[in-house]
């Protein structure tokens, strides 16, 4: 089982986060990630996560997206979750605009825990309450409380 709480800290989780731009989002998130974990560089995180979302959209449907990248300066798997104040163009599936994002930094050596990782983070956001419930938390650390209770739940299914 993985533990969510070594890979998400409870200052890597903001609400109503001001971006205007799936850029602008994601490199609020690399300053964020840079400022939990001293190996991690702000600048190179953010071209890690922007030449991944080259390759095809992390957006998931539903206004989430997992934007990640294996990242050669990690040590070990890192997040934040974000909820912007606004909805972002993240051409996600459903064409929905994405206000919740998990931004996740991996070791490049980590594939199997980074498949375990993302497969539980899409149970969490494939659920519609879990979701409702995200968007209703007023703080960063009540975004991390919701999260981390799901994120446990979804791994004991």
């Amino acid at each position: 089982m993985i533990d969510f709480r070594q890979i998400l800290a409870p200052d890597c989780a903001l609400v109503d986060v001001d971006a205007h731009s799936k850029k602008a989002a994601l490199a609020k998130a690399s300053e964020l990630l840079a400022g939990c974990r001293q190996e991690i560089d702000a600048r190179l995180l953010l071209k890690g996560l922007l030449d991944r979302e080259r390759l095809g959209s992390t957006g998931l449907g539903e206004g989430v997206a997992i934007p990640h990248c294996r990242f050669e300066h990690c040590r070990a798997p890192a997040a934040c979750c974000l909820r912007t104040r606004i909805a972002l163009d993240f051409d996600a599936p459903d064409d929905q605009a994405v206000d919740l994002l998990f931004v996740l930094a991996m070791p490049r050596h980590e594939q199997r825990v980074h498949l375990e990782i993302l497969g539980a983070l899409a149970r969490v956001f494939d659920d519609a309450v879990n979701l409702a419930t995200l968007r209703r938390a007023a703080t960063g650390r009540e975004l991390f409380d919701g999260l981390q209770d799901q994120l446990a739940d979804a791994q004991h299914e």
